[in-house]
């Protein structure tokens, strides 16, 4: 089993939001994830994405976008990114989530050659646009919250396999650790995926695939990828 990463797919079957607002390269973007992901993936292999799934409100409006990851070959795990307002109680999602879709909410998936567990994070105090009244709150919230992933991982038993952390914000700011790198390097894990982050073709900024304190971190959004899954382990 071969395990891929991708984040970010904002995909907008059921709403028809035009992503190459953002940019030529986004055009018919979901065709292009489509085309790479059937030539790299098989169903026996399994595809992280970090979050920023679906432009969907409601839980009812994602299932276009769902089905349509559901149709894709391969098991895939899924946490939440900001943009997932369709996101409600684990409970709901697991109602009308496709076979082979798993949800990860600051919970862990034993996936036989690796332990995968999740949360989605937030900004950190690093990052430029944080703003003390309005994030901090949030912050210590998403710490919380990953300390409880690393905690459902452990409950599991990592038993020598690498364990894979799913975030949908970045845990590392231009290479520099913050709190939640920290978190994550005392947790044992061993590789974190992350995504939000969007730039112009050739903009990308240094500082995005690194490793510190034993952690190899590797930005997976989709446009940084080239809406090519990404083979991870």
């Amino acid at each position: 089993m071969k395990i891929f990463a991708i984040g970010d797919l904002h995909l907008s079957h059921a709403s028809g939001k035009p992503m190459d607002i953002f940019g030529d390269h986004w055009k018919d973007h979901h065709q292009l994830i489509e085309k790479n992901w059937k030539e790299l993936v098989t169903e026996n292999d399994l595809v992280l994405l970090p979050g920023d799934l679906s432009w969907a409100m409601k839980l009812d409006e994602a299932a276009p976008d769902l089905n349509w990851l559901g149709e894709l070959p391969g098991r895939k795990i899924i946490t939440k990114g900001n943009h997932d307002y369709w996101w409600s109680s684990l409970s709901q999602i697991l109602k009308v989530l496709p076979p082979g879709i798993i949800p990860l909410q600051h919970t862990a998936f034993d996936a036989v050659t690796a332990v995968v567990t999740g949360t989605r994070g937030w900004i950190s105090p690093l990052f430029e646009e944080y703003d003390v009244e309005k994030d901090e709150k949030i912050y210590r919230r998403e710490l919380h919250r990953l300390g409880l992933a690393l905690e459902s991982a452990a409950e599991i038993g990592i038993g020598g396999k690498p364990l894979i952390v799913m975030m949908h914000y970045p845990p590392v700011v231009s290479g520099k650790t913050t709190e939640f790198s920290q978190m994550l390097s005392e947790g044992g894990a061993d590789i974190c995926i992350y995504g939000h982050i969007h730039c112009s073709p050739g903009q990308w900024p240094r500082g995005l695939d690194v490793e510190i304190d034993g952690v190899k971190y590797m930005n997976v959004s989709a446009d940084y990828l080239n809406f090519r899954p990404m083979r991870i382990i």
